[in-house]
């Protein structure tokens, strides 16, 4: 087998960028469609929303076109390693089974699709978690985690950061992990069985 392929690392980061960013707005609804009306957190007790499309409206309206991109540092960052990741590796590891196209199975595309899923869902979940309260909360920095992380940072040093890293817990960056693979799961390996099975398409 030849040298590691950089190049599906590469474009598949970048499309995972530019598809997030040409979405994040839609995204940024579902968030703030979904923890309103709650009564646990008073915050969002509020039934500020009325669907999709008031939810655009009135965001851009109250917060301005910044307010529709709240949480977008953390889910760019997120697409760069999750994306990156998940195609990179599905792409290397078919190259460990098949050299040729023709000699894929549909059992190699799932296995490559899982595997790959898992790996990059794991090391993405953090900034996952990060986007999603910045969104709720709709402010880029004040309020959210990376906030916090600047004002402790500024009054205490590193030894703050540590502070507060000791206080909410190294798990609390992996909070809803285990609902989130188990729906990116199924969607990976039917997305790339969908992809691989498109590739072969005599168009």
């Amino acid at each position: 087998m030849s040298g590691l392929n950089w190049k599906p690392f590469v474009y598949g980061g970048l499309a995972s960028i530019v598809a997030e960013f040409g979405t994040f707005p839609v995204d940024l609804t579902k968030t703030r469609l979904q923890v309103q009306g709650q009564s646990i957190d008073v915050r969002f007790k509020e039934i500020k929303y009325r669907g999709m499309f008031h939810a655009l409206f009135r965001i851009y309206k109250e917060e301005g076109v910044l307010g529709l991109y709240s949480g977008i540092a953390p889910a760019l960052l997120r697409q760069a390693s999750y994306g990156t990741i998940k195609i990179g590796i599905y792409q290397s590891l078919k190259r460990l089974f098949v050299d040729r196209l023709e000699d894929e199975t549909l059992l190699i595309n799932m296995i490559c699709g899982v595997v790959s899923g898992v790996i990059s869902s794991t090391i993405a979940n953090p900034t996952d978690v990060l986007k999603i309260r910045m969104q709720a909360q709709g402010s880029l920095f004040q309020g959210s985690m990376i906030g916090s992380f600047i004002d402790i940072y500024r009054q205490e040093g590193t030894k703050g950061l540590w502070r507060m890293w000791k206080h909410e817990g190294f798990f609390a960056l992996y909070k809803g992990f285990w609902p989130n693979w188990l729906r990116l799961g199924p969607w990976n390996i039917i997305f790339f069985i969908t992809y691989e099975q498109l590739k072969r398409l005599q168009i």
